[in-house]
């Protein structure tokens, strides 16, 4: 039975780049989006083996910290 992980921003900022589709499948570190703020790059990363089933955000979206990204279903 699969579980969902939803990954969430730890910061405020813009979408530089979402690296991921639904469909995608991730291993762990892998990186799902690149957040910039303060002129500084922050990777979000996958922190388990996953399938992304839902991706909230696109590249240029201002997001604040705490907000859903991606979901992942995890067998």
């Amino acid at each position: 039975m699969s579980r969902v992980i939803a990954i969430h921003s730890e910061i405020t900022g813009a979408v530089a780049q979402v690296s991921v589709q639904v469909g995608s499948q991730v291993a762990v570190d892998d990186v799902l989006v690149m957040i910039e703020a303060m002129k500084m790059e922050i990777p979000v990363a996958s922190p388990v083996l996953g399938k992304v089933s839902k991706i909230n955000v696109k590249e240029g979206d201002t997001v604040s910290e705490g907000e859903i990204l991606i979901v992942l279903e995890v067998d």
